[in-house]
């Protein structure tokens, strides 16, 4: 993988006011196809365990051209309940480490991320799979200023009344099966920590990516308060993250 390398299906080009960069909301499938490439394809973001290349084809194995690139006016907050912590037993409740990450507008900050091509056919099972969250077209950019001409699909931040109304339809059971089942109320929390499996993982990720994607992780990207880094967070708590190993039956997915 080399840095700024342009997809087929969406080559770079100078940045330009006739270029339109401005996030749009997917909100439904049909929606997708306002960004599908000719080939038929649709390129994805990554800024937490879609960092890992493995990782990422742990979850789409037909995935292309997976490559590194910036994202300017979002930031990684650790704020996001994610059931499949439960799931697996890796949640630590009575820590509150239960947090994966998720991405929000904020003008100041610019993200390193990955970016890849699915096919348009695996868009609703990536839609059932990040049910919880807020689809946006955004416009990443490479390593040598130039934007992508094709948008790519960010999952961004909900809040919980938006999710409640609008993903489970008002439906008390729908979110009781997706969530309420875990004795998770809220999705989208700020008083939360980063579970410890996950953030080893992101942080191999980032390292595997190189210097600039791991000192961006580290300083780019915060705990609830919107204040303190994971850099910061480390060390202040000297938690040992990097000597936790994920489970058995994660190991493929998080272990960088």
């Amino acid at each position: 993988m080399s840095v700024g390398d342009s997809s087929p299906s969406s080559p770079p080009s100078e940045k330009s006011s006739l270029l339109d960069t401005s996030p749009f909301e997917l909100k439904e499938e049909s929606d997708f196809d306002l960004i599908v490439s000719s080939d038929g394809l649709v390129s994805i973001c990554g800024f937490g365990s879609l960092l890992s290349e493995r990782s990422a084809r742990s979850t789409f194995p037909s995935l292309i051209n997976f490559r590194m690139a910036k994202l300017s006016g979002f930031r990684r907050v650790f704020a996001h309940v994610a059931p499949i912590f439960f799931e697996h037993g890796i949640a630590l409740s009575e820590t509150k480490e239960i947090s994966s990450l998720s991405v929000e507008p904020c003008e100041a900050e610019t993200i390193v991320i990955t970016i890849f091509e699915i096919q348009r056919t695996e868009v609703p099972s990536f839609m059932e799979r990040e049910h919880e969250f807020r689809f946006l077209a955004v416009t990443p950019e490479t390593f040598n200023g130039l934007f992508y001409t094709s948008p790519s699909v960010l999952c961004a931040r909900y809040s919980n009344e938006e999710y409640f109304l609008k993903r489970c339809k008002g439906s008390e059971e729908i979110f009781y099966q997706r969530y309420g089942r875990y004795g998770i109320h809220k999705i989208w929390l700020d008083d939360i920590l980063p579970c410890r499996v996950y953030l080893r993982h992101c942080m191999l990720a980032a390292m595997n990516l190189g210097d600039m994607a791991y000192d961006n992780f580290m300083d780019h990207t915060y705990l609830g308060d919107r204040k303190t880094t994971i850099r910061e967070y480390l060390s202040a708590t000297g938690a040992g993250i990097m000597e936790e190993e994920p489970p058995e039956q994660l190991k493929d997915r998080y272990d960088g």
